[in-house]
């Protein structure tokens, strides 16, 4: 099986000589849910922003689904743009028209989508986080939560193949949290999470992977990781206070 997200010895230094990223490799297989984490100035953006050809120019590569991200070719990044939905922290960076459904039907209508299908794409993406209701509603109008949530549906709309999701917890009340977490939960993607809520990471992601100083320092069961106090100390990863990632119920 194809996987959904091969990287392979990715490397890249900023413009000013800093190393982010030192060879990481990672692969991700149709439908797997994987939490990345990893302490501040980690690479984890950096590694994000590699999966649809924002950023490139260092050694290494990275298929989606197979298909090369070759940031010279165009018409690829246009799909690979496509198959790689990213979902940043700030609602407010993805919903910029009038109406909730018009910032739904943005993207698929710049990829050439129309009539009929392009309304079956909005329907789809707004009843996969539960926002059918507020489809007319001005987005700026909406509780944060809500807001979050109709940033994922402009990116379903895409139809991507791995989704994206970065600190999607983030500043979220407890009731918007768990809502937030069945959708992920019920999507039929693959789904690559960046996150400091480890209790977040551990509910939702049977595998995680720890990033640190550009390297790939860890790979497995989310609560293996979790519970190894030595690696979470050695890599700046703290649990609230309290918490015992072996009393939560995995609902994987």
């Amino acid at each position: 099986m194809t996987p959904a997200l091969r990287i392979t010895g990715l490397h890249f230094a900023y413009p000013d000589g800093r190393e982010a990223l030192r060879g990481v490799d990672l692969t991700l297989a149709p439908g797997e849910r994987v939490a990345l984490l990893g302490p501040n100035g980690a690479g984890k953006t950096t590694l994000v922003l590699h999966l649809n050809g924002i950023l490139h120019g260092g050694a290494g590569q990275v298929e989606i689904s197979g298909m090369p991200v070759t940031p010279g070719d165009r018409k690829a990044i246009t799909e690979i743009r496509r198959r790689v939905g990213v979902v940043f922290q700030d609602p407010d960076d993805q919903l910029f028209m009038p109406t909730v459904a018009e910032d739904v039907a943005f993207g698929p209508a710049n990829l050439g989508v129309r009539g009929d299908e392009l309304a079956a794409r909005v329907d789809e993406a707004l009843a996969a986080v539960g926002m059918s209701e507020h489809r007319d509603h001005v987005p700026h109008h909406l509780s944060f939560g809500q807001r979050r949530r109709v940033a994922v549906a402009t990116v379903l709309a895409m139809r991507p193949e791995i989704l994206v999701l970065d600190e999607p917890s983030s500043n979220l009340d407890p009731a918007s949290r768990r809502e937030l977490a069945e959708i992920i939960e019920s999507l039929p993607v693959t789904v690559l999470m960046v996150t400091h809520d480890l209790p977040y990471a551990l509910e939702l992601c049977p595998r995680s992977v720890i990033l640190d100083a550009g390297r790939i320092v860890a790979d497995g069961p989310t609560a293996t990781l979790l519970t190894d106090r030595e690696l979470m100390a050695g890599h700046r990863l703290e649990l609230p206070f309290g918490f015992d990632p072996a009393s939560v119920p995995h609902r994987h």
